[in-house]
């Protein structure tokens, strides 16, 4: 099975929770959906956490010591 992209669980999520909050579904069907939810919820976490992992990776000097720092980015370069 393919790994399951960031964006495409996020979005499958938002859509449990709307169909949730309706509350228009039959209690099996909404358990289901519920568990759904839950498991897409820890691959976000996870695809998150390895992707914190991948920044941590690229910030390392060259001695391989990590100084970890705020990244901020100024409007020239979203505009730009």
């Amino acid at each position: 099975m393919a790994a399951l992209k960031f964006e495409d669980a996020l979005a499958r999520l938002e859509t449990i929770v709307m169909e949730l909050e309706r509350g228009e579904l039959p209690l099996d069907q909404s358990l289901k959906i519920f568990e759904e939810g839950i498991k897409l919820s820890k691959t976000c976490l996870k695809i998150l956490d390895d992707a914190e992992r991948k920044v941590e990776l690229l910030v390392q000097d060259k001695d391989g010591r990590k100084h970890l720092q705020a990244l901020s980015i100024d409007d020239d370069q979203l505009h730009g």
